[in-house]
């Protein structure tokens, strides 16, 4: 009787010991991966200006990855990995939903637009920014709204909310635009500086990121009246609750402490990399809003 009770005693303490490991390993698929392998892998942009996009050793950095930089310590710290890797992985929009999807992503920390027909693909994070989409056309143009863009070619980035807008604008007051796309901001704005398109059509802070790369940045203005508003946020796997969680903390720990406030005077109000211009793009009102109440609504 003594050595049954032992027995049930000891097997008791065997059950308690295998719960408690059990509760230890992180519910989050994302999370366990992240642990198995000591590597966080970081989706990015090579030149969204001032958001994501390399300086000139190389480096991935930008307004988005400041704010990841806090998800990663966020991470280490769950998973008491002090010497977490970070592998950086550059995406663009043709490829990003995919590469997150397929978990060679682990979190994108770009200029991802929150968009209800992509939630059913990849969970958002809080919004950390809120755009505009208008033109970036030389100031000798003569355009200053998207009418003045009737029978002339004009750019976009491939796989964005712009390049839809655009076409559905063609379609539905026959402006017999010639919409291309660019595989990227830097292509775009290449076109745009060369000549074979006459405007470049995307969200107002990152066409001022791109006029900052020209050979003359005065030559160029953004103009128009916004066509849309993005709502950006961090894209990760879906249906991971629990890694989604520790994301929107970190950020909403950002937001209400006035954390961001800092960081955004340095991006977006101060001298940025590579050519040290100042965007001077002062914080809207409903950016303030969303800083004061994060959410990860999407505007449609």
């Amino acid at each position: 009787m003594i050595k049954m009770r032992l027995t049930g005693v000891m097997l008791g303490v065997a059950m308690s010991v295998a719960t408690g490991a059990a509760l230890a390993q992180p519910a989050s698929e994302t999370l366990q991966k992240i642990e198995s392998s000591g590597v966080i892998s970081i989706g990015h942009r090579e030149s969204s200006i001032p958001f994501s996009y390399y300086d000139n050793n190389h480096n991935v950095i930008g307004y988005s990855q400041d704010l990841c930089n806090k998800v990663v310590e966020a991470v280490k710290t769950r998973l008491k990995k002090p010497d977490l890797q970070v592998r950086f992985i550059p995406v663009t929009s043709q490829n990003r939903i995919a590469l997150v999807q397929n978990g060679t992503v682990d979190i994108e920390c770009g200029v991802t637009t929150n968009l209800k027909a992509r939630q059913a693909q990849v969970d958002f994070s809080d919004t950390f920014f809120v755009a505009g989409t208008r033109l970036l056309v030389n100031k000798h143009a003569g355009i200053k709204d998207f009418p003045d863009l009737a029978g002339k070619p004009v750019v976009t980035n491939a796989g964005t909310t712009s390049e839809r807008i655009l076409n559905r604008m063609n379609n539905e007051k026959k402006m017999n635009m010639s919409v291309i796309s660019g595989k990227d901001y830097g292509e775009s704005f290449t076109m745009l500086q060369g000549g074979r398109v006459q405007a470049f059509m995307m969200d107002d802070v990152l066409l001022a990121g791109a006029r900052t790369m020209g050979r003359n940045p005065d030559d160029w203005v953004v103009t128009g009246t916004p066509q849309s508003f993005e709502a950006y946020g961090f894209m990760m796997k879906h249906g991971d609750t629990e890694f989604k969680k520790l994301v929107d903390d970190t950020l909403a720990g950002v937001m209400k402490s006035g954390e961001i406030n800092k960081m955004y005077k340095k991006w977006f109000e101060s001298p940025v990399p590579p050519k040290q211009i100042n965007f001077n793009f002062a914080m809207s009102d409903q950016l303030k809003q969303i800083y004061a109440n994060p959410n990860d609504k999407a505007f449609e």
